[in-house]
């Protein structure tokens, strides 16, 4: 199995040096999982997108007619994503922070989006139910992310396994959410550069009751 990616071991560096290239390395697009699962997302609902990057997801979500509210580690990231946003002609709230000592709203969000949002599992354990926890009853969380399986592909993604998820680590980890949709499978990427091929993935969607 490969070993950890040393990049991981400092996320702020390798973000911020990611995020400075000129090149839109995820493209500019939405995600496809994002995409499918927008008849659950009405104009008006306030969504939250922790990790969103240069914005992509967020600022396809606002042209949409969504209050949207982004947060991600990365400054350089977020006063790209500022920019994108202001030549969008859209508003979105957004803060650069580290979301593992971030203080998450409780029931304030009718969705949360995390996509691609790879964490260690003792980090993990514990944003992923303030993530759950951040949406209103009846609110969803739309998530995707990574399997072990990926480490196999060369289509992006972590390559420390500690970093991957399971459909089983997401329902341990969303316990007493209402699943609406979990499973591990394959799909192609086309998301830029460093997202481009085969890969293998978890799709989620989870209501709080």
């Amino acid at each position: 199995m490969p070993a950890p990616n040393d990049k991981w071991a400092n996320p702020l560096k390798m973000w911020n040096e990611r995020f400075s290239q000129p090149e839109l390395v995820y493209g500019d697009a939405p995600n496809a999982f994002l995409e499918e699962q927008a008849w659950r997302l009405q104009p008006g609902m306030k969504v939250l997108v922790p990790a969103d990057g240069y914005g992509r997801n967020g600022i396809w979500l606002a042209k949409r007619g969504l209050r949207v509210h982004t947060v991600d580690l990365s400054p350089v990231g977020v006063e790209r994503a500022r920019e994108a946003a202001a030549a969008a002609g859209v508003n979105i709230t957004m803060e650069a922070a580290d979301l593992s000592t971030w203080s998450w709203p409780v029931a304030e969000f009718d969705a949360v989006v995390s996509i691609f949002f790879h964490m260690p599992s003792v980090v993990r354990a514990k944003i992923h139910p303030a993530m759950w926890r951040a949406a209103k009853p009846g609110g969803i969380v739309i998530l995707k992310a990574f399997t072990p399986t990926q480490l196999s592909y060369t289509s992006g993604g972590p390559r420390d396994v500690d970093l991957l998820y399971t459909a089983d680590i997401l329902r341990n980890d969303f316990d007493g959410a209402e699943i609406l949709q979990l499973e591990e499978k394959e799909v192609q990427l086309t998301e830029g550069r460093l997202h481009n091929g085969p890969a293998a993935v978890v799709l989620a969607v989870f209501r709080r009751k």
